[in-house]
């Protein structure tokens, strides 16, 4: 086709009015947070400090390295963000307390959902007696206060990571089973759940096989935020003297270590204190945007 025959069935085109009332969708674009990316900025950082401490050029967390409450200087590496009342360095201390503080909002939040789910599908699926019980148990953790629940966990067994990963993993498993059993209750009634009980599929296979794999995209976006929650916490435990034994760090030991200084010595409180912040902000971040992105309820 030569040009000239292009330019006249444009020219048609252009003077066809049907064509020309036509709306002009715009093409959809996914709006980008800053944010979001600042908040995957943070997590890589502080992750990766965590997992590199023992490498990184610091001096010992429970070692002290100069006169104490000395605040802020760029004159070493160890003083940048100063020091504890005990003259201990806060950037080596911040940075062993992001293992403590991370692994244990992580392991409990992965403790919580793995459980959680599996008692939340079987519930949604099966549905009747077995989902009264299951739910019933859920609204009775969940009506429970958190925080007493941690109290009375920490003054009947030795405080402990693990007295702490057995508090806040009992605390993270209703919200998961609510969070599944809303989600196979959903997906339950679809047509290749149906087409799978008419081919005689079994519950087990229809279940893990069939349901399985689109409920745990879901759920796994929900884990940052369940994840910051625990951390929070885990802080205030700490705060209130039952987290970590000493000299082991935590973001909320070195709040409740710099509390009684605070008119004179600010930093030994901000600076834990912005640590948690920025790092549950982000992962709350991170979370939203993995919600809606995977959870199809948000589109549908």
């Amino acid at each position: 086709m030569t040009q000239v025959a292009l330019d006249k069935k444009d020219t048609a085109r252009s003077s066809d009015p049907a064509a020309s009332n036509l709306p002009k969708v715009p093409v959809a674009r996914k709006a980008r947070s800053v944010l979001v990316y600042l908040s995957i900025a943070w997590l890589v950082i502080i992750i990766g400090a965590a997992i590199t401490a023992g490498f990184l050029p610091l001096a010992p967390y429970n070692v002290p390295i100069g006169p104490p409450r000395t605040p802020p200087s760029f004159g070493s590496l160890d003083t940048i963000l100063g020091t504890d009342t005990l003259g201990r360095s806060l950037l080596s201390r911040i940075v062993h307390g992001a293992q403590v503080s991370l692994v244990i909002g992580a392991v409990a939040g992965l403790v919580g959902f793995l459980i959680g789910s599996c008692f939340g599908m079987i519930a949604g699926y099966f549905g009747k007696r077995v989902d009264a019980v299951i739910s019933l148990l859920a609204d009775a953790m969940l009506a429970f206060p958190p925080l007493i629940l941690l109290l009375a966990l920490a003054s009947i067994l030795t405080p402990s990571v693990g007295t702490i990963l057995l508090g806040l993993g009992l605390l993270a498993i209703p919200s998961f089973v609510r969070l599944a059993r809303a989600n196979t209750l959903a997906w339950s009634s679809r047509e290749f759940v149906r087409a799978a009980k008419n081919m005689g599929a079994g519950d087990g296979r229809i279940l893990f096989r069939e349901i399985m794999p689109n409920v745990l995209a879901p759920l796994a976006s929900y884990m940052p935020i369940v994840i910051a929650a625990l951390i929070v916490a885990e802080g205030s435990l700490s705060f209130l003297g039952l987290g970590i034994p000493p000299p082991q760090p935590s973001w909320g030991g070195m709040i409740n270590d710099g509390k009684d200084a605070i008119a004179t010595s600010p930093h030994l409180v901000f600076v834990p204190a912005l640590v948690i912040f920025f790092t549950v902000f982000a992962l709350n971040q991170v979370g939203d945007h993995l919600r809606t992105k995977y959870d199809r309820t948000l589109h549908d």
